[in-house]
């Protein structure tokens, strides 16, 4: 500490030191940061949170709306599924419309030829309905004393086993033999819910026999500023126009060898269960059982068991060979989707839409693979879960993607 005046020299000197000592806070306030270091972790989290919820609200919310939607589509369920039946339809027919109009054709002409392709198909899918129904009321009530027969004797099975036949009789007193066949064909009989559904598909095939004709343009006027939309809907119609051509061809072979088998075995109606067989090979995974299920049943009340099992056996082999061997090598995986999510798909749909639900529960599926999985280039990973082919997952160049496939 210095006594006394203090100098001119002692006054500059302190004021040098305190504006060195001010420039060192400064300078050490505002060091520059070097750009290429890694920012830090306190900025940005903060600014992401404000920015962003939660990643389990949004899964819950995603989870709510879902749920939501498939309320109202079910409500619906009676418009939406003939009219996206329709849509198929319609798809799977364009190749015809493209084939005319690059012979040279008008527009409108291929339109029309494609949709009166589509009702072609439809009457004869009507008309064999028809016959393996009437076949179907005139037969079936012949085997009630068969059916009778084939109850008390499965009681009595029961019995042998150590079953007690006062619970079984409890557990099986809402059935009655001699009512089943007159419930079934009452059940094939009623074909108001048929003729509802079919008015409402003929009626929107129409009017997208009418939009058709300029449906290239439309398409590529919205790949102007949506590509990946579009391109994820083109997609979406080779897939199910893939599926419903092998699923139809296949389809026909099975039934022709069913048809061989059950004519061998002597089942009656046979033309009726290979028709059968045909219909619900569309259904995937227990369509198989589906049309297994009435030829070997009435094979075992005609014949015994060794029909019955003779029948059970021939269609299982077929279903493998022919769906599990030759379909794959032959037209590769026409549903591009795992088997669990196909099944979980049938459950689905089917809960949403009921017996049509079923049989376009695939299509579906594929459409909202394609709305929400392959128009997003970063939600393509998702294929390696969902989708058949790993290879969908993978990342991929755009590519123009034709109408037609």
């Amino acid at each position: 500490m210095v006594h006394g005046p203090e100098t001119p020299q002692q006054a500059a000197a302190r004021v040098t030191d305190r504006s060195a000592a001010r420039n060192r806070v400064v300078v050490h306030e505002v060091e520059p940061v070097d750009e290429a270091a890694p920012q830090s972790v306190a900025a940005m989290p903060a600014e992401r949170s404000e920015r962003s919820m939660p990643r389990i609200v949004l899964v819950l919310v995603a989870i709510a709306a879902g749920l939501l939607v498939l309320r109202e589509l079910r409500e619906l369920a009676s418009l939406v599924a003939p009219v996206f039946f329709a849509l198929n339809l319609m798809i799977t027919a364009y190749p015809v419309q493209r084939r005319l109009v690059r012979l040279g054709l008008p527009r409108w002409l291929g339109a029309v030829a494609a949709g009166l392709t589509v009702l072609v198909v439809l009457a004869l899918v009507i008309f064999g309905l028809s016959y393996g129904v009437a076949a179907m009321v005139g037969e079936l009530p012949k085997y009630n004393q068969q059916f009778t027969a084939l109850y008390n004797q499965s009681l009595q099975l029961l019995q042998e086993l150590g079953f007690d036949r006062g619970v079984v009789m409890q557990s099986l007193k809402g059935i009655d033999p001699n009512s089943v066949i007159t419930v079934v064909t009452g059940l094939v009989s009623n074909a108001s819910g048929v003729a509802a559904l079919a008015v409402v598909v003929l009626t929107t095939l129409i009017f997208m026999v009418m939009d058709a004709i300029i449906i290239e343009d439309r398409l590529e006027a919205a790949r102007l500023s949506h590509p990946s939309l579009v391109r994820g809907l083109l997609t979406f119609a080779q897939g199910i126009r893939k599926y419903w051509l092998v699923s139809t061809v296949f389809g026909l072979i099975v039934a022709v060898v069913d048809y061989v088998i059950l004519i061998g075995v002597g089942v009656p109606l046979a033309l009726v269960w290979a028709l059968f067989s045909f219909l619900t090979n569309y259904i995937p995974n227990i369509g198989f059982v589906i049309g297994l299920v009435p030829p070997a049943l009435l094979a075992l009340v005609e014949g015994g068991w060794k029909p019955a099992v003779l029948v059970v056996v021939a269609y299982s082999v077929v279903n493998f060979v022919i769906q599990s061997i030759i379909q794959p090598r032959v037209a590769g995986d026409a549903v591009g989707l795992t088997p669990t999510l196909s099944f979980l798909s049938l459950l689905l749909w089917g809960w949403v839409f009921g017996g049509l639900g079923a049989l376009i529960a695939l299509p579906l599926s594929l459409l909202v693979k394609a709305l929400l999985v392959d128009v997003d280039p970063q939600a393509r990973w998702a294929n390696t879960l969902i989708s058949s082919r790993v290879s969908d997952g993978l990342p991929q160049t755009p590519a123009r993607t034709r109408l037609d496939g």
